[in-house]
């Protein structure tokens, strides 16, 4: 491998909206390992910001979040006290009480005869200033706190126990306590370094890759939600106003990421929280980091559209037999009066085999008409105003359609699949009002736009050359996903199928409309019930979670820094605002920065990314997150906050578009380079040792064991017999799954049960739920006479030894001996006992963590099961890939060229 740095890819040109070339040369770019001959690479578009030549909505887009102030207000230096009538401000945990303000007044010095209280001059109050605020930063080199442990040299040779006891946290910026306590949460918001480089060159010297992972819509316990008729925002950069603007005085505030001096209006003197007049720095908008406003007419390009769903659903004979239509239609049955949305929500149904067929579900109906439409090469609507219906006037016709549609279809011997028409009518069907469509497929569409042919090559599955295929067949699906974002319809696609579908090529109708995508390989009713299991969760979660529409979203940054590619499913209509038809809570983003002026003096870097979307209530609001690191000069303060998981992470969704746009090979190589690169930067320019070895910060010594364990990912890995589905599949989840989902399926959670204790138990709602140590993932920390789980994201694996404790196996799993465990079994019975309840309380907290439920498979001391079990543990030697100290040899190796 050439010998990298991790500079990063440079932002695209003006003049080219949708396409992100490197600009950098050859030696600086990570991911261009085997470039051609002259100076400059040409990876080319890495990103799923890739999606056409040309936004197919109006640039007008641009303008409603704010990417500039419009022509027609006043600047800054000329604005008089014109603000409008101090409104309502709602809060979600307020009193209705609060709602209420205080009558106008234009005059500042009304509010003396108003308030009983000075002039604004007179107020003693403590606006805290830029260089106050960066007065409350701790010292930003030579902290004992972060010296001594984050900078402590690990010698990974001679170090072996290097997991902490609990699952690691997200590293504290070092920041005042003040500052820390309103920062926004690393679950919504994470920089792979919370100490920012001052400059490009020192973000270059340190081999690690700057950007930010974000989980902009997850669901939220508390979330201030405010109502006022002045959102109050920068003039210059439109920055919403945040806990780290900095208030000159009582009338004017300087802007976080700009530093331009804007006017505090009128409204926004008053507080409604503490009903008093005069503390703008004490408004909710300016103490906490993440809010929620509810937009004006101003946000909107027409009225709040409705929720609208529209099912399509596969009915030929492959569909009948894997027999999920009989347990989509009981779940949907179930949750029809969960599913988000009021009075004016819209649903329809589209079901397809070689033709079309709609149902018209029309208000004064006696019950649902079939309409089959048969020319799929030229597809049209038969009526257009009975197939969308709104559910609450036509919902016991829905209900009888739900009831009667599997049988409908139970003797179909149609074998041939229609699905790029059906999507076709998908479209013409939403277009007017935008929405979601909910795509179920089975198999290989093989009939009109869209047919598809299997690319597959059995043999093949193993190689440990480069895998063919990776990317789409055709344009067909991304160009009508397209469409689709331009109307404001987002599509997810649930494929269950037990044979060769090309995801690659069918997911794209969900990446480029900013849709998700499910998977259930070998999917069978009867012979998969694990598999049934999953689905029918899913769905259920699926069916009733929240749901935003017509959305986009804008990351700001602080003056100096610089956004330049964007990881997820979404369509970019400009260099820094995505397009979001839907967004749902369990999706994320990434995204990769440089810094393209020096930093030097600003001692706080600022990221601010607003959402804007239609909620399900038909409200326009706009989720604001706000984050705020410090800025360094200092290598050792680089090491000492980078974040590993989240460094992690970035470079695999970096990997993931090398491996399409180039090679497999390519995208392993340029993994192992990271780790030879930073090896090679903390040697020569931060560790004093002369010791031989391999050596790096505390902060990083998971690193290698993250990148060998993204490396056996069936996303990544040669070698080992991979589904080109179920390897495409991964990919898609590393491109959209939150961080802390990511990292579990990467590199997944080991635990022994049968020895716990309440030794160290969180004591929760009169449950105590105890805490098991985490475990190296080898085979050498297990033990047959164990019991131990293993949490891999979306399903927990318990291994049971054959020397277990028959205590252990009768008070947990409620079997007598090791030998009556049952196969196949799939959850753990709630029993009387007190090891059952800790066991339970255990798996139940990990469950709490994550929106999808997770399956429990027991697994016995059997070769079949042991396998499955065994090929998680990432750090012991495989058919095909290295152990973990076979790896950091190959890393030494390359280091020492």
């Amino acid at each position: 491998p050439l010998p990298t740095t991790m500079s990063l890819l440079a932002p695209p040109p003006p003049a080219t909206v949708n396409t992100v070339r490197c600009a950098i040369p050859v030696s600086h770019c990570q991911l261009c390992l085997f470039p051609p001959n002259f100076t400059s690479c040409s990876c080319g578009d890495t990103s799923s910001s890739s999606t056409g030549t040309a936004s197919p909505v109006p640039n007008s887009y641009d303008s409603l979040e704010g990417g500039s102030y419009p022509d027609s207000v006043p600047s800054s230096n000329n604005v008089t006290n014109q603000a409008a009538p101090y409104g309502s401000y709602g809060y979600a945990s307020m009193q209705p009480a609060y709602q209420q303000g205080p009558a106008p007044h234009a005059d500042p010095s009304s509010s003396q005869e108003l308030f009983g209280q000075p002039t604004y001059n007179q107020f003693p109050q403590p606006f805290p200033n830029l260089s106050q605020l960066s007065a409350a930063l701790g010292g930003l080199s030579g902290v004992p706190e972060l010296e001594v442990e984050a900078l402590r040299a690990v010698n990974l040779l001679q170090e072996r126990n290097l997991l902490p006891p609990r699952p690691l946290e997200a590293p504290e910026p070092n920041l005042s306590p003040e500052l820390k306590k309103v920062n926004c949460s690393p679950q919504t918001f994470r920089c792979t370094l919370t100490s920012i480089p001052q400059t490009q060159a020192l973000l270059n010297k340190a081999r690690l890759p700057l950007g930010l992972l974000l989980h902009p819509f997850r669901d939220l316990q508390q979330l201030p939600v405010i109502t006022s008729n002045t959102i109050v925002r920068c003039r210059s950069c439109r920055t919403y106003i945040n806990p780290f603007v900095t208030f000159l005085d009582q009338r004017r505030w300087k802007c976080n990421l700009c530093y331009r001096v804007n006017d505090v209006p009128d409204e926004f003197m008053y507080n409604p929280v503490t009903r008093s007049y005069g503390e703008p720095h004490k408004r909710p908008e300016v103490q906490n980091s993440t809010v929620e406003f509810i937009a004006s007419s101003d946000y909107m390009l027409r009225p709040p559209q409705p929720a609208v769903y529209l099912f399509v659903l596969d009915v030929s004979h492959n569909a009948v037999e894997a027999g999920y239509l009989k347990f989509f239609c009981e779940s949907l049955l179930q949750n029809l009066d969960k599913l988000p949305g009021d009075t004016r929500t819209k649903i329809g149904f589209l079901t397809f085999d070689s033709t079309i067929h709609f149902y018209n579900l029309q208000e004064g109906l006696s019950q649902p008409q079939m309409l089959v439409v048969s020319d799929i090469d030229d597809i049209f609507i038969p009526c257009h105003d009975s197939l969308m219906v709104n559910l609450k006037e036509s919902k016991e016709l829905v209900k009888d359609l739900l009831t009667s549609l599997p049988a409908m279809f139970s003797q179909s011997t149609e074998t041939h699949s229609a699905l790029g028409p059906a999507l076709q009518a998908a479209f013409k069907l939403m277009s007017s009002t935008g929405g979601r469509v909910t795509v179920f497929q089975t198999q290989l569409p093989t009939l009109g736009a869209g047919a598809l042919q299997s690319r597959e090559d059995p043999n093949q599955r193993s190689s440990t050359k480069g895998v063919q295929h990776l990317g789409p067949a055709t344009d067909f699906y991304k160009k009508l996903a397209l469409d689709c974002s331009g109307q404001q319809v987002g599509v997810d696609l649930f494929l269950l199928s037990s044979q060769y579908a090309d995801l690659a090529s069918l997911s794209c109708i969900s990446r480029y409309s900013a849709g998700c995508v499910f998977y259930y390989p070998s999917f069978h009713f009867i012979h998969n019930p694990a598999q049934l299991e999953k689905f029918q969760r899913d769905l259920e979660r699926y069916l009733t979670r929240k749901i935003g529409f017509e959305a986009v979203m804008r990351i700001r940054c602080t003056k100096g820094l610089s956004i330049h590619t964007f990881h997820g499913n979404f369509f970019v209509r400009s260099t820094d605002l995505l397009s979001l038809a839907n967004v749902n809570p369990d999706s994320a983003f990434a995204v990769q920065m440089s810094i393209e002026d020096s930093l030097a003096d600003s001692s706080l870097a600022c990221f601010q990314a607003a959402l804007l979307y239609t909620s399900s209530k038909g409200k326009r609001r706009i989720r604001v997150h706000t984050m705020c690191l410090p800025v360094v000069n200092q290598l050792s303060d680089v090491y000492a906050g980078a974040d590993v998981q989240a460094v992690t992470c970035l470079l695999a969704n970096m990997a993931i578009d090398r491996s399409i746009s180039s090679s497999l090979p390519d995208a392993r190589d340029a993994l192992l380079n990271a780790v030879v690169d930073l090896v090679g930067a903390y040697k020569s320019n931060v560790s004093n040792l002369q010791q031989s070895g391999l050596v790096l910060p505390a902060s990083m010594c998971l690193f290698p064991v993250y990148i060998l364990a993204l490396l056996k990912q069936k996303a990544l890995r040669t070698g080992t017999s991979t589904r080109l589905d179920e390897r495409v599949f991964a990919m898609c989840e590393f491109k959209t799954q939150p961080l802390q989902q990511l990292m579990r399926m990467i590199h997944p959670d080991l635990y022994r049960l049968d020895n716990m204790s309440d030794k160290g138990a969180l004591h929760l709602d009169d449950s105590v739920v105890p805490q098991p140590h985490l475990l190296h993932l080898s085979a050498e920390r297990l033990s047959r006479d164990g019991a131990f789980l293993m949490d891999c994201g979306y399903v927990f694996y318990l291994w049971i030894g054959k020397s277990c404790s028959e205590m252990f196996i009768r008070d947990v799993l409620g079997c007598p001996d090791y030998a009556s465990i049952p196969p196949n079994m799939s959850h753990i019975p709630e029993l009387e006992t007190l090891l059952s309840a800790r066991v339970r309380a255990f798996l139940d907290w990990l469950q709490d963590n994550r929106a999808f439920s997770s399956i429990v498979h027991v697994l016995k001391d059997d070769a079949s099961a042991t396998a499955m079990f065994f090929q998680h543990l990432v750090e012991d030697r495989s058919e095909s890939a290295s152990s973990y100290q076979e790896f950091l040899q190959q890393v030494q190796q390359q280091a020492s060229k």
